[in-house]
């Protein structure tokens, strides 16, 4: 697992490899991740935006940004946590995944940037 904080906000990723897939008559390869948000602040927030960078093996980045995440913009007091599941699809079977949120403090008022950390997604029979 990969964890960490920014502004009293940790991120948690857990990460796994679902399968392979042909589509066009290329190989893909389809991994999951799951996120936990934990709010570790004195301050309620509330997770406006994402944005990711995604990058394969093949040197192949994909940009995403949007609002919330998976369709929503949990609000988190002191002390709560907010999981969610998602995935990607590579070109190559391991790559790796970074990003952001952009978070408001209720309390403050304040927009800040909470730092999702580069986590490696690998397809297990690509190692020895």
């Amino acid at each position: 697992m990969i964890e960490q904080i920014t502004y009293g906000i940790k991120i948690s990723i857990k990460t796994h490899f679902e399968d392979t897939f042909y589509k066009d008559y290329k190989i893909n390869f389809a991994f999951g991740y799951e996120v936990t948000i934990e709010n570790k602040s004195e301050h309620t927030v509330k997770l406006n935006s994402r944005c990711w960078t995604i990058y394969d093996a093949l040197n192949n980045t994909e940009t995403i940004q949007g609002k919330g995440v998976v369709g929503k913009q949990p609000m988190l007091q002191p002390g709560e946590s907010h999981t969610y599941n998602s995935g990607c699809v590579l070109s190559s079977p391991f790559g790796a995944m970074k990003g952001y949120y952009n978070m408001i403090d209720l309390i403050t008022n304040e927009t800040v940037k909470v730092t999702i950390p580069s986590f490696k997604l690998v397809a297990p029979f690509s190692v020895n």
